[in-house]
């Protein structure tokens, strides 16, 4: 750390342990509880009042006063309180704008539904508390050291012991209130029920709440060496993680000349997967590194694997590129591809930084070991802010960007009218699915116009699931390899179809024999527990007749049979059944049920 670090470090420390600053921190503390119980009791029961009747207004509130007093807490005390003011002036403008966008561009029943309080749709808020995170620690340290852009260091120290702090913080309100608990039950043995009612009690829950995390906040900050320690300790636990996980990357990344790409894009996630791996790449590549100084350098072993790691990263932002590529060109955007896609830039400008630092070995030795890592963590954290503000701002909203990519591919014919997913435009891409969605209703194809119109008739998207949704080509293995399924039964299927659930490869096993010996094939299907019974009706459309389970013939403990494995092996017959059907005033009641069932047949009573 340089000295003008640590001599803003001992000023911020001396200034954390004043009374007033303090005062300051509880006074913000109770303020924000007693905010937040006013929001809530606005929006409690049925009968909500303002402001939780204006979700425009409402939903930005609960994002303000969650998120800027916590900013207060950790900036007083630490930046200049001009500075502090024009941050939380500018993180509330930020937030105000998000929350408000994200309500007016929705609509209530979407999935992640903002039709109750906060009325927010998931994950904008953790993307927004991240941004301000971020940005929060790009400003602290600028502040600090006078700068536009301060030491590498500064970035380090402050937002890693930010990090500790926050979760000590969160850590002591939990224990705060499991001792309430404790408290409580002890006081309701002897017959005494004032504590139970006192934390049961809304108005006592939310400010006792914020006033424990704000002395939290406080105390950890007196006490700013034993959280320099703890990060210390943490940081190192972490840091030998990443042998580990760099042996796991290019253990995969080397298979995958043997085994191909078929199974990773089979999962649906190969994306997330491999982003969330060149993110633990990252993470755990900083936890080495720390703050850069000669003196705090990990062992060799640890700066190999710091080199090995970052080169790592450019292979896995290349296959999850790749993936998200594809299935974008099979299926058009969506929000969540979109989202992946920002998470991909983002991890190409972490991968080109980190790349170009692991390979310039030779003329950066010494105290310059991975220098350039720095000003790529730096100037990432600015794209990061940059890109969270495009995604949920009318800039590049996911859901107008894939309404009308989808509304495209309609048009142009890369999509059949009834394959394309209207219920996308009703219930996932707000305010820009219902007015593409009513464009719909006037179509002059007629199966466009009929199923936009019967789709806006829904008022839930998880009524009537067939209406408006893309019919599904079920995923078969065909037993034995090389047979055939009749005509007609693997053909795409509405999704309330049983055949729709068989959707990824080696979920459904499947195989068609005669099991009643009529000379027509009925179609077996199997998953792990059941083997299912599909026979065609005299219009030819196939039907689920019935299954076969032995769930219960196992008990706890015992080994029951994945029902794929024995349609797979063909390790099954047809027997008579030991007891008759009976008919019950002319009504066939089915089969017996038996109370032990599962014997095996040679034991059976003839």
């Amino acid at each position: 750390m340089t000295e003008a670090t640590e001599a803003t470090g001992r000023n911020s420390l001396g200034r954390t342990a004043s009374p007033m600053l303090a005062g300051f921190r509880l006074l913000t503390g109770l303020l924000q509880g007693a905010a937040l119980w006013w929001l809530y009791r606005s929006a409690r029961g049925d009968a909500m009042e303002w402001p939780a009747t204006v979700p425009a207004l409402f939903g930005p509130l609960a994002m303000i006063l969650f998120m800027v007093p916590v900013l207060l807490l950790a900036g007083a005390g630490r930046m200049r309180w001009p500075v502090l003011l024009g941050w939380t002036l500018a993180a509330t403008a930020f937030l105000g704008l998000l929350g408000w966008y994200d309500v007016a561009s929705h609509v209530a029943g979407e999935f992640g539904s903002n039709r109750y309080p906060p009325f927010l749709s998931w994950p904008m808020p953790l993307f927004a508390a991240t941004a301000l995170f971020i940005g929060h620690h790009l400003v602290l340290p600028a502040d600090m050291e006078r700068k536009w852009i301060a030491a590498f260091p500064t970035y380090f120290d402050t937002a890693w012991k930010a990090g500790v702090q926050l979760a000590l913080s969160i850590g002591f309100t939990g224990a705060l209130w499991i001792l309430l608990f404790l408290g409580a039950a002890l006081f309701k043995v002897i017959g005494l029920d004032f504590l139970q009612d006192l934390i049961s009690k809304d108005w006592f829950s939310i400010p006792v709440s914020c006033v424990t995390f704000a002395t939290a906040v406080h105390l950890t900050d007196v006490r700013d060496g034993l959280i320099r320690g703890v990060r210390s300790v943490v940081l190192m636990l972490l840091s030998w993680l990443l042998l580990l996980m760099t042996v796991l990357a290019a253990g995969f990344l080397g298979a995958l000349p043997f085994t191909g790409l078929d199974g990773l894009w089979e999962t649906g996630s190969a994306t997330a997967l491999v982003l969330s791996a060149a993110a633990a790449l990252i993470i755990l590549i900083n936890t080495a590194y720390q703050d850069g100084r000669p003196d705090n350098r990990p062992p060799a072993v640890l700066r190999g694997g710091v080199r090995v790691a970052a080169v790592l990263i450019t292979p896995l932002i290349v296959i999850a590129v790749w993936g998200l590529a594809l299935r974008i060109g099979q299926h058009g955007l969506t929000p969540d591809r979109i989202i992946a896609f920002a998470c991909a830039v983002i991890g190409a400008a972490y991968a080109a930084g980190y790349g170009f630092a692991a390979l310039s070995p030779f003329w950066r030795k010494g105290a310059d070991w991975m220098r350039p890592l720095e000003r790529t963590n730096v100037w990432t954290a600015v794209l990061e802010v940059a890109v969270i503000l495009a995604l949920f701002s009318p800039i590049a909203d996911p859901a107008r960007l894939s309404v009308a990519d989808q509304m495209a591919r309609l048009e142009r014919g890369a999509v059949k009218p009834d394959q394309f997913d209207y219920r996308f435009l009703r219930f996932q891409s707000g305010t820009a699915g219902e007015a593409a969605l009513e464009r719909l209703t006037g179509s002059t194809d007629p199966v466009v116009a009929r199923s936009a119109r019967n789709v806006r008739e829904v008022e839930n998207r998880w009524d009537n699931t067939d209406i408006g949704s893309p019919n599904r080509t079920p995923v078969f293995e065909i037993a034995p390899v090389g047979a055939a399924l009749p005509p007609g039964f693997a053909v795409a299927v509405p999704p309330t179809d049983a055949r729709a659930e068989c959707n990824t490869s080696g979920t459904c096993v499947a195989t068609a024999r005669d099991m009643n010996g009529d000379g027509s094939l009925e179609v077996l299907v199997a998953d792990n527990w059941a083997i299912q019974l599909w026979t065609r009706e005299a219009s030819g459309a196939w039907s689920k007749a019935g299954q076969w389970t032995s769930r219960q013939c196992y008990g706890p403990g015992s080994t029951r049979p994945d029902m794929r494995v024995v349609l797979r092996k063909g390790d099954l017959r047809s027997v008579e059944p030991v007891w008759p059907e009976l008919e019950v005033d002319g009504v066939r009641t089915g089969p017996f049920d038996p109370d032990r069932d599962c014997r095996p047949v040679a034991t059976a009573p003839r």
